[in-house]
């Protein structure tokens, strides 16, 4: 088995093997179930948060926030550790870095839980860049489902953190740091499952795209490719509106999971009865994430994907704005149908608004760092403005206002175009003379 050494590297025959599939297929869907559990495990656990450590509820949704600003500081770094070390060795490293950050996150000082925090979000941020250009790389016919399915896998962890953050830190006797520290032994079985993808590392091969001239220094014609692509992509009006599309969808989201166990707990619902109305949001969520992204790509464009889905969040924001304590039920299912499909749509453009592999781990890379530093502001503005009103009116207004412009991005971002022209098939190379014997 092998690695690596570039997310362009062109696989050999034997790494098409049914095993060497399925042990990719498997590490990624492993790999993607840690990318948000230890986020949203913290929802239906911030009232504990507070009345154990005394914070406000800005400072608590720095808990959330957080993750956000790793994932917006490492987002643009992460192709280049791909580029510099391999993919497989990127993601196995940041499984480990997971590890650590859950542990530190749990370990008692109120530093180190703000510390624990801010490490495990930049590890789930090299996740959440480098999947999508290597499905794009190693599964290019599989895009959609494959999309799905990671995305699903995210979904169904989220879930399962949400429902069972209480009942593990009540009925368990855990309390909240041994109801976090639980998601150390996932992420951990992630990591060994890479340890094997990310033992060998061959270099691309000579042509393949994104291979650097001999020497690894720039090419005649210019700077590396990687450098131009990177610019290139800054300067693209449609790669701007696929990260303003992933950054509201993101702040939407986060602050979702950040604040809606405590909007319903306000409307009268216990802290067990809240959190598994935030599972079954989660759940619908994971229907939407598997489905969007296969249906999503039979069509050149996405806008009316987009669309559908943006609508049916503002329908559940909406909803629990103006309705008070009825029908909780049908608004969390409305929003978590349409945060699922959002969020895996958000996915699918990288890959389809890209014309390789190289540009989809550019643009995810954008996407996020922008993206999440936009997100990172939701769910502590929220805290905040919670502390200053004494009430969730404005906040639940603003997420259905957002849920808006996420549907104006949403149309621009998914119409047919990508962010650069495709790079040219290099022309067959002349046919040379036999040697004479």
């Amino acid at each position: 088995m092998r690695g690596t050494a570039t997310i362009e590297s062109v696989p050999p025959p034997s790494f098409r093997s049914r095993a060497r599939a399925g042990l990719l297929a498997a590490a990624i869907l492993l790999l993607a179930s840690n990318l948000r559990a230890a986020i949203t495990s913290v929802g239906p656990l911030v009232g504990e948060i507070r009345d154990d450590t005394g914070i406000s509820h800005g400072l608590a949704g720095l808990i959330t926030t957080l993750p956000l600003l790793a994932f917006a500081a490492l987002s643009s770094l992460a192709p280049r550790l791909a580029r510099r070390f391999g993919i497989e060795r990127t993601l196995l490293a940041s499984m480990v870095v997971l590890v650590v950050g859950i542990l530190l996150r749990s370990s008692g000082p109120l530093a180190l839980l703000f510390g624990g925090t801010a490490l495990l979000g930049m590890a789930i941020a090299a996740g959440n860049v480098l999947l999508p250009g290597l499905v794009k790389r190693d599964l290019p016919n599989r895009t959609g489902w494959m999309t799905g399915l990671y995305s699903g896998a995210m979904g169904v962890m989220a879930t399962v953190a949400v429902a069972v953050a209480v009942p593990v830190a009540d009925r368990a006797g855990l309390g909240w740091r041994g109801s976090l520290a639980c998601w150390a032994a996932p992420a951990a079985v992630a990591a060994l499952v890479w340890v094997p993808l990310a033992r060998r590392r061959s270099q691309p091969r000579s042509g393949a795209a994104g291979a650097t001239p001999a020497g690894g220094g720039p090419g005649a014609d210019g700077p590396p490719r990687s450098a131009r692509t990177g610019a290139s992509l800054w300067r693209s009006g449609l790669a701007w509106q696929v990260t303003v599309f992933m950054g509201l969808q993101s702040l939407v989201f986060y602050s979702t999971i950040a604040w809606l166990a405590e909007i319903l707990r306000d409307r009268g619902l216990s802290a067990s009865a809240a959190g598994w109305l935030v599972s079954v949001a989660q759940f619908a969520g994971l229907l939407t994430s598997l489905a969007a992204p296969p249906i999503a790509t039979r069509r050149k464009s996405q806008r009316v994907h987009a669309t559908g889905a943006a609508l049916l969040s503002l329908a559940g924001y909406s909803g629990l704005l103006v309705s008070g304590h009825s029908l909780l039920p049908l608004w969390c299912v409305l929003i978590g149908l349409g945060q699922g499909a959002l969020f895996s749509l958000a996915l699918t453009m990288f890959a389809l608004r890209a014309p390789d592999a190289r540009h989809a781990a550019e643009l995810s890379g954008m996407a996020q760092t922008v993206g999440y530093l936009l997100a990172a502001t939701g769910p502590a503005l929220l805290g905040l403005v919670h502390d200053l009103t004494g009430a969730w009116t404005v906040p639940l207004a603003a997420l259905a206002a957002t849920t808006v412009a996420i549907l104006v991005a949403g149309l621009a971002a998914g119409r047919d175009a990508l962010v650069a022209a495709p790079a040219p098939t290099a022309p067959p190379a002349p046919a040379t003379p036999a040697r004479r014997g």
